[in-house]
């Protein structure tokens, strides 16, 4: 052999190579990352599923746990074996859902839509303090494409890449072991039945401990993941399914409203808030002036003790325009009967709805309805969003068209969050320093309320500009209400934005501001003692006499009218009730 021809050598070359590679040390850990990556673990359907809400567990309920150990001592040994066995109930409960839907051609899909809306879901709970319930539910699926690009922040992208990306890329990861139909029954009724075996000895454990903790927080049942969200969802969209071709039944057809020969046609303003709380609103004595154009107007009424019907939009809106009260509320009511703008109509007065939401969740229908248009409104319009302002441009316009006796309602966007300094000019940022941007993570608590505080002014000034509007005009005897579809929370008890369930939701969340302004005219017409009602604006008052009270000050007689609910009844001339 030449000397080439060694040289050349395959044991040469190996030689020579090794003689120059990494310590054995200094490769691990290449070798360690290389494995992982290329490592793709077999595993049967059964037992997948189980590692998957072994995940949701641990990782998807942190806010559960919190709260759920919140009174426990937590070094304690009584504390854990609750831990465990609450860990373990809500694992089983999990395990035996979950398990009946994996097949496994559709396993994998399944599970990715899971991990992406409780990656969503675990977001709102951790950062904003949110409940997912029906109604909770019934928002998101009534979410505008506008308020959805307001949720994307940041901080949520990143969430989502941990929470949903990583998970995602490990089940895509994991072969499913194929299997015989035979062994594949045996194996998972074997599962089912140890799923349940533990499930009952971990229930018969702990259930002193856990039916008294779930008996005393209630708020628990809407935290555990993924069971809040899944049966929310098939509550919220049963329910749309079911009210999809619903004829609504009429309510006040026989409603009716006598003029005198003499009067003027009637104008009333019905203005929705959107999220503004009573306790920050400056006629109820709040420490800042979030109101002073409203308090400089000698002819408002300010109800100081007001309760919303509920905590959210999607809840509150047809329930104040709805017959029942809130005790007698229900969702199905309110999509299967007619709302107070019909009655109104039935009794021949000219109704329509200004948009400036996302929509009037069902209120508006069968009458004229308007949503403001960015194009209309170029001046106060960006990113699709309008200010309230355009809401009196819109008015004015409305008034001028016709002189007939109307009601004309502005839906306003109002504190709409998280993006409370997007809802006010720049003029309007008072209250310093302001948080401008939707994240309100990265926000201190006095930021938030500032930019909020900051949005309540601006509705001060779009409500002073209704009410100079509608003084400025002669053709109608003109009057206004102002009432907040719900309140919001901005930090308190770690809770922000709204909709917590009604049962354990906080004061921020279900006390509203709420104001009437009358004209002269409108007053000597319909009998109303202004005087009286100030005297009465103090007493507690709710969503609920809304629609009696609007038909009293119209003077519209219908049989679905009750006098004990009309707040202004008892301040009228008795022939004009």
């Amino acid at each position: 052999m030449s000397f080439q021809d060694s040289y050349y050598s395959p044991e040469f070359i190996n030689l020579f190579t090794e003689s120059f590679s990494m310590p054995p040390l200094l490769s691990l850990p290449s070798k360690i990352v290389n494995n992982v990556f290329h490592y793709r673990p077999t595993l049967s359907t059964e037992q997948f599923v189980l590692w998957v809400v072994v995940i949701f567990s641990v990782f998807y309920n942190v806010p559960f746990w919190q709260q759920a150990l919140a009174g426990y001592e937590l070094l304690a040994v009584q504390t854990w074996l609750v831990f465990a066995n609450m860990f373990l109930v809500m694992t089983c409960l999990n395990y035996l859902v979950f398990v009946s839907l994996a097949f496994r051609a559709l396993v994998k899909p399944l599970l990715t839509l899971l991990f992406l809306i409780a990656a969503f879901v675990s977001y709102f709970t951790s950062y904003y303090g949110t409940y997912f319930d029906t109604s909770m539910l019934d928002n998101v699926l009534q979410t505008d494409t506008n308020e959805a690009q307001e949720l994307l922040t940041a901080g949520l992208l990143v969430h989502l890449a941990i929470f949903f990306g990583l998970p995602t890329a490990m089940i895509w990861r994991v072969k499913i072991a194929p299997s015989t139909w035979k062994k594949a029954i045996l194996r998972r009724l074997a599962y089912y039945l140890a799923s349940t075996v533990i499930l009952l000895l971990a229930i018969v454990l702990s259930y002193q401990d856990v039916s008294s903790l779930m008996r005393n927080n209630k708020q628990l049942r809407y935290l555990v993941t993924p069971g809040n969200y899944i049966v929310s969802m098939a509550q919220a969209l049963s329910s749309q399914h079911a009210s999809a071709n619903t004829v609504r039944s009429p309510v006040g057809k026989d409603a009716s409203i006598s003029l005198r020969v003499d009067d003027k046609p009637t104008l009333l303003v019905i203005v929705v808030g959107e999220s503004a709380r009573a306790a920050n609103w400056g006629l109820n004595g709040y420490e800042r002036q979030t109101t002073p154009k409203l308090a400089q107007q000698p002819d408002v009424i300010n109800f100081s003790d007001v309760t919303a019907c509920g905590t959210s939009t999607a809840v509150s809106l047809p329930c104040m325009f709805s017959l029942p009260g809130r005790g007698d509320y229900s969702k199905a009511y309110a999509q299967q009967h007619e709302s107070l703008l019909n009655v109104l109509a039935h009794a021949g007065l000219e109704v329509t709805w200004l948009d400036n939401q996302s929509g009037c969740k069902g209120v508006c229908e069968g009458v004229t309805t308007k949503a403001l248009s960015p194009e209309d409104y170029a001046s106060l319009c960006q990113d699709g969003r309008c200010l309230d302002e355009a809401l009196v441009q819109a008015l004015t316009t409305q008034i001028s068209s016709t002189s007939a006796d109307q009601v004309v309602v502005l839906h306003q966007l109002g504190n709409h969050g998280p993006s409370y300094y997007k809802r006010y000019p720049a003029a309007y940022e008072r209250f310093v320093p302001t948080c401008n941007t939707a994240d309100l993570a990265k926000c201190s608590r006095d930021a938030i309320t500032n930019s909020y505080d900051n949005a309540l002014l601006y509705t001060d000034t779009v409500l002073d500009q209704v009410i100079e509007t509608l003084k400025h005009q002669d053709k109608y005897a003109a009057a206004m209400i102002y009432l907040s579809d719900h309140g919001e929370s901005l930090g308190e008890k770690g809770l922000y934005l709204h909709g917590i369930p009604y049962a354990i939701a906080p004061d921020e969340q279900t006390h509203v501001p709420m104001i009437w302004w009358f004209s002269d005219t409108f007053s000597k017409q319909q009998g109303l003692d202004t005087d009286c009602l100030r005297k009465i604006s103090d007493q507690a008052a709710s969503h609920d006499n809304l629609f009696h009270s609007v038909l009293g000050l119209l003077g519209v007689a219908t049989n679905d009218y009750q006098p004990a609910e009309d707040i202004s009844q008892t301040c009228r001339l008795p022939s004009s009730s």
